[in-house]
């Protein structure tokens, strides 16, 4: 071997050798971009360890619950980072620091000014939004294509589901205390009527859209578009990602719906590799305090599992 090659060997050495040094250290890189969501521009927050001969990561995409935001989320993105992924997580169009959709705040030509639709809940536009920040991570040349996971929480619990099962680059999720929605079938008489009554008041224009941090259920921020709720039921779904290994942790003492219908029946119908996970002694809300670090270390087990082997 010629001096020339010997010192770009060292060199590429010196290099990997480096990078495996800052990865023990715990050194991560984070950055901020825009993902174009329908021309809507999203707001993601990027967390990765240093790059190491273009050697590309494989990637996993956070998104955050009801009337939660990205930022509630560094610190599993950080630990994500850590253990050696490409992290993306990113706020909802209308929700934290992105911008929202814009709509005439009356009859047209006449209309006034425009006004944005900020803080609802609206699971297809969530959905459109975690489909598109896919498409964004398969043109990063850190992001390894073939490596790609969903993690959600709560009510994105359920939204990663939805997304796996139209997807197939989705190879592995989290889903943790997920919310997974129900059929018009399983729905309640009163609430299907009212869901189909906001649809058309909505299209008739007798319907505004609720204000930013309307609370209608329970103390929740962010009212729900009852009548997207029609289209959506990722329960249902799950079933269709045949390829995807999807981990379900669950909180012993959930409180705001029956895990024997959610978390548990999404587990039962899932037709890939699969993981239940009851983390004892907890509500809810658990799962981001006393259980948050078993929660972590759950899906990087997990996803190591099924993206670096």
């Amino acid at each position: 071997m010629s001096n020339t090659l010997k010192a770009v060997a060292m060199a590429v050495m010196a290099t990997f050798v480096m990078w495996q040094a800052a990865a023990r250290a715990g050194e991560i890189e984070q950055r901020r971009t825009v993902i174009l969501s329908d021309g809507v521009s999203l707001s993601a927050h990027l967390f990765h360890p240093p790059s190491a001969a273009d050697k590309p990561f494989p990637a996993i995409i956070m998104s955050h619950g009801w009337g939660g935001t990205a930022a509630g989320l560094e610190a599993q993105a950080t630990a994500f980072a850590r253990a050696g992924y490409f992290v993306i997580a990113f706020d909802y169009r209308g929700w934290g620091e992105s911008d929202a959709r814009l709509i005439l705040s009356g009859p047209a030509p006449d209309a006034g000014p425009m006004r944005e639709v900020r803080e609802v809940i609206d699971p297809i536009e969530q959905a459109t939004d975690i489909f598109n920040v896919i498409h964004w991570a398969m043109g990063e040349p850190m992001v390894d294509k073939a490596r790609l996971g969903l993690w959600g929480t709560s009510f994105s619990g359920g939204l990663v589901a939805y997304v796996a099962a139209r997807d197939s680059r989705v190879r592995a999720l989290v889903s943790q205390v997920g919310y997974f929605g129900q059929s018009n079938a399983d729905t309640p008489p009163p609430e299907l009527a009212r869901a189909y009554g906001d649809a058309t008041r909505r299209a008739r224009g007798e319907l505004p859209y609720p204000a930013p941090g309307a609370r209608e259920i329970g103390n929740l921020r962010g009212a729900p578009l009852r009548e997207k709720f029609l289209l959506y039921a990722p329960i249902e779904d799950v079933r269709l990602a045949k390829n995807c290994a999807m981990l379900f942790i669950a909180a012993e003492r959930e409180e705001l719906f029956d895990n024997r219908r959610h978390p548990q029946l999404a587990y039962e119908r899932a037709a890939g590799p699969k993981k239940y996970v009851m983390i004892p002694g907890i509500a809810h809300y658990g799962i981001y305090g006393e259980a948050r670090d078993e929660a972590i270390r759950l899906a990087v087990e997990w996803f190591d599992r099924h993206l670096k082997n």
